[in-house]
């Protein structure tokens, strides 16, 4: 999406628009005794990183961020990930250490728990790194068809399983 500067809406990214649309009402407030305030900007020049938080909370001088999902838990780590991101942004905006994040899956009204361990720190980091090298470099990444596809509204423009056929039928030639 962000390589090639392509985007097309299905079902999940309309459903996601519309949480985020309510969600990214600006405004700051307090519910009990944390003050919230929702659509923040994060940046971090360390690790380049800016973007929207959708809710941030202080309570008990603690900074947590909260990312919404439209759907429920999945199986794969990249709303830890991306989480984990917005507190490195956050902890070189305040200089406070963020210990824990939140997750609020929308379809169950669960919020999940999000402890900012030294491996989930790692990973996030490597993850940028990542990301940076492929803009840096303007190389797409490899297509790999996986059980993320199915959902994936960049599906038909991505074809991960042609591409996965064709390394295989280079492999054999």
């Amino acid at each position: 999406m962000f390589c090639l500067g392509e985007f097309v809406d299905n079902q999940y990214t309309i459903e996601g628009t519309s949480l985020h649309d309510r969600v990214h009402t600006v405004g700051q407030g307090n519910r009990e005794e944390t003050w919230q305030v929702r659509a923040i900007w994060l940046r971090s020049e360390q690790y380049r990183l800016i973007g929207k938080a959708d809710l941030v909370e202080v309570s008990a001088g603690q900074w947590s961020p909260v990312e919404y999902k439209r759907g429920k838990k999945g199986e794969f780590d990249n709303d830890e990930l991306q989480v984990c991101a917005q507190a490195l942004c956050l902890e070189e905006m305040t200089g406070e250490r963020i210990e824990v994040g939140y997750i609020y899956y929308a379809r169950s009204h669960q919020r999940q728990l999000v402890e900012l361990t030294d491996e989930l720190r790692g990973e996030t980091i490597q993850t940028i790194a990542a990301v940076v090298a492929l803009f840096e470099t303007g190389r797409m990444p490899q297509a790999v068809e996986s059980k993320r596809c199915r959902g994936c509204s960049l599906f038909e423009q991505c074809l991960p399983q042609v591409e996965g056929k064709m390394l295989r039928y280079r492999e054999v030639i």
